[in-house]
């Protein structure tokens, strides 16, 4: 029997009822994402009373979209961020460190085909390497055409002059910020989805809390809260318009909120048999100067991404079509079988957060410019009134964000500064870390590996029924619901498991059934019709551009 501690319990009614106790929270965090949990995580881990709240479900948004690469950013060295990038290295090593069942190490494989492809890139990597220091994962290897053949079986051949092979970390996005949730839960934080904040509370012009709304029920309920912060990512400005002190009067020169250049990324899934084994393929030049990748993940293969500015904030976004053709035509190019439309079994975007100065209220930036070239960095700001906002970033520092914020708290005077030499999370390992398989389980199908040392307890949730499909057991399902906030189809087959993002037409076959357990875990709304439409989306591609 496993000495790791029984799972705390997410029952909706009891979370609640602890939202409707009057108290005041040291620290209220707007935003489900991966700031926003990792700020609660670290809050929490100092002993600071946390509340963090979702208008929808953890993750939900840009969180469990990424590229799944814990990485220091390889391309960033062309760009001279170096600093970025040895931070980035460092917190690549923890949070490979603190979930080695969601986060691991995995081989890139640049293949060349110029004589002078391989120096270039091999140097590149090699500064990499020496960057990272002792927390490097391995050393760069320049690579013959057969060694390179060897690791990228389906590479294209023709013209082939080698490789160079590097090494950086994969991790499954959305069970990382769940685990996340679920740890700064298990140090006494209150965490609740679909609980949008309507309004801001303030004393004597300062913020001093908000009005919640659970989204199930629609009763509001008011937080007090010592320090509010915003880490809602690309919808940052949103609630910084809510703010009084930015929406007073013009000789307020001074209220000035975060600026925000939404950029899209798609990805595009397909099956393994594009690229076997177990190393990565990474192009860093295509055709338009973009960065390809093409990575084998819980059993599939995904390609992207893209980098594309928008002006609009859906919670939904989509593929468009040249972003598509981009994707395809630039794989095709590097694989000796081209995938095509028809190969696609899910097809998903994100928008990224990326981090300008500040600007007016209300300006959310720009579609005109190129948005690879903007920093991934984070930015740390603090209205008049008190409220915190953060914005950009990236998942791999993501631990080193919260951090900043933290400290940005107690720099502003919104927490007494003695909390500041308690507690962190640098040597914070993440529920499930203990004993965990390690080995290449985010490559291989999902299954009980992505729980690590608490996979008995997620078996003992049910031992009799069959699998439903591609490693998901209504064990999973049932633990979902009681330990890990799940409310809807969606929050169980897009970010509890995978499988819309893996496999939208398999995860459409399943979801009645996914929906009668939770039924039966007493869920009011699963939600199967709209779960049925948003699969529909993941699996239509828009018509390829004339």
């Amino acid at each position: 029997m496993t000495s790791v501690a029984p799972p705390k319990l997410t029952l909706r009614a009891e979370l609640l009822a602890q939202l409707a106790e009057p108290q005041t929270f040291d620290v209220t965090v707007v935003g489900g994402g991966a700031t926003g949990l990792g700020v609660a995580l670290d809050a929490a881990a100092r002993g600071l009373r946390v509340l963090l709240l979702e208008a929808h479900d953890f993750a939900k948004g840009t969180s469990s979209r990424s590229t799944k690469l814990v990485h220091g950013g390889v391309r960033y060295l062309a760009q001279g961020q170096l600093a970025f990038v040895r931070e980035s290295l460092k917190e690549r090593a923890l949070l490979l460190a603190h979930a080695p069942h969601l986060a691991q190490p995995l081989a890139f494989v640049i293949p060349t085909y110029r004589w002078w492809n391989k120096p270039f890139y091999g140097a590149g990597l090699k500064l990499y390497d020496v960057l990272a220091g002792a927390v490097g994962l391995g050393a760069t290897e320049l690579l013959n055409p057969e060694q390179t053949r060897a690791l990228l079986p389906t590479v294209q051949t023709q013209g082939l002059h080698g490789g160079v092979k590097y090494w950086d970390g994969q991790f499954n996005d959305a069970r990382l910020a769940i685990t996340l949730a679920r740890t700064a839960a298990a140090h006494g934080a209150l965490m609740l989805n679909y609980c949008p904040v309507n309004e801001l509370l303030y004393d004597q012009g300062r913020v001093a809390g908000l009005v919640c709304t659970d989204a199930e029920t629609g009763k509001s309920y008011r937080v007090r809260s010592r320090c509010v912060i915003n880490a809602t990512g690309v919808w940052v400005s949103e609630l910084c318009a809510q703010d009084n002190s930015e929406r007073s009067s013009p000789e307020r020169t001074g209220s000035r909120s975060p600026g925000v250049t939404p950029s899209q990324g798609i990805h595009l899934v397909v099956d393994r048999a594009f690229l076997p084994g177990d190393a990565a393929l990474m192009i860093p030049k295509t055709a338009d100067g973009r960065v390809l990748f093409a990575l084998p993940w819980l059993g599939k293969v995904i390609l992207g991404t893209t980098d594309t500015p928008r002006d609009d904030l859906p919670l939904e976004p989509q593929p468009m079509a040249h972003e598509v053709d981009f994707i395809l035509a630039e794989t095709g190019r590097y694989l000796s079988r081209a995938p095509t439309r028809q190969d696609v079994r899910s097809a998903w975007a994100g928008l990224r957060p990326l981090a300008q100065e500040a600007q007016p209220v209300g300006h959310s930036g720009s579609a005109s410019g190129v948005t690879s070239k903007l920093s991934r960095d984070h930015k740390i700001w603090a209205s008049p009134s008190g409220l915190l906002s953060v914005t950009g970033g990236k998942w791999t520092t993501y631990r080193a964000m919260a951090q900043d914020v933290m400290d940005a708290c107690f720099e502003q005077g919104l927490l007494d500064a003695t909390w500041a030499l308690r507690g962190g999370t640098e040597h914070l390992s993440l529920l499930g870390s203990e004993a965990a398989n390690g080995g290449n389980s985010i490559r291989e199908i999902e299954g009980l590996h992505s729980y690590g040392s608490e996979a008995e307890y997620v078996q003992a949730c049910s031992e009799k029924e069959s699998e439903l499909a591609a490693g998901l057991t209504p064990a999973m399902v049932r633990f979902a619901v009681r330990h890990e906030y799940a409310r809807t189809v969606e929050d169980v087959l897009a970010r509890r498991s995978r499988l819309l993002f893996l496999d939208a037409a398999l995860a459409r076959e399943v979801a009645p059934k996914v929906a009668t357990i939770l039924a039966q875990e007493a869920v009011v709304a699963p939600q199967i019709v709209r779960f049925d439409a948003l699969a529909a989306n993941y699996l239509s591609l828009p018509n390829k551009v004339s």
